[in-house]
């Protein structure tokens, strides 16, 4: 399911945002506000935690969200059949690189997990090879919040793409 406007024809997304059973609606409205303004589309893998409809998503994605392009799928395996991702990067506190090591491509498929729960064990050791982490001091907090986390990684891929020439400055503007 699509909301919102088309992406431009034969224009790749820059990323693929996807969220792994989300738990809290204003990190969601968060997330797609964050994926428009980087050309990115989000994807929400079920169950959600809250429904598209909930005040609070469309409070933090404020009067943008109609134009956040998302896709829903009824499972993980379901995204797997539909999107066919290239490259699959998951983020999670037991990733054991940190998400500076990756070199970002246009059109990666970056997975979160969910606020409460993180992403599956079974998920992290099928992906072991690219699941990574966003360094910081364990001893004083357990998590980053989930949209945090997303800017994060989301806006180091895009310094990179825009470093390498992969995207012109100008596209973001």
């Amino acid at each position: 399911m699509s909301i919102g406007k088309a992406l431009e024809p034969q224009k790749m997304p820059l990323f693929n945002v996807v969220l792994y059973e989300p738990d809290i609606p204003h990190n969601t409205g968060v997330v797609g506000r964050l994926c428009l303004a980087t050309g990115s589309l989000l994807h929400l893998i079920e169950p959600l935690g809250f429904r598209l409809t909930d005040a609070g998503l469309r409070r933090a994605g404020l009067d943008y969200w109609q134009y956040v392009q998302l896709r829903r799928h009824v499972n993980f395996d379901s995204f797997l059949r539909h999107e066919t991702p290239a490259r699959l990067l998951l983020f999670s506190t037991h990733g054991v690189r940190p998400h500076w090591e990756i070199d970002f491509r246009r059109g990666d498929y970056l997975l979160f997990g969910s606020e409460t729960r993180g992403l599956p064990v079974d998920l992290r050791q099928r992906y072991a090879e690219t699941c990574f982490r966003i360094p910081m001091r364990t001893g004083w907090v357990r998590s980053l919040n989930l949209a945090t986390a997303v800017s994060i990684v989301l806006y180091e891929g895009l310094r990179q793409l825009v470093s390498s020439g992969g995207v012109a400055d100008g596209d973001l503007k």
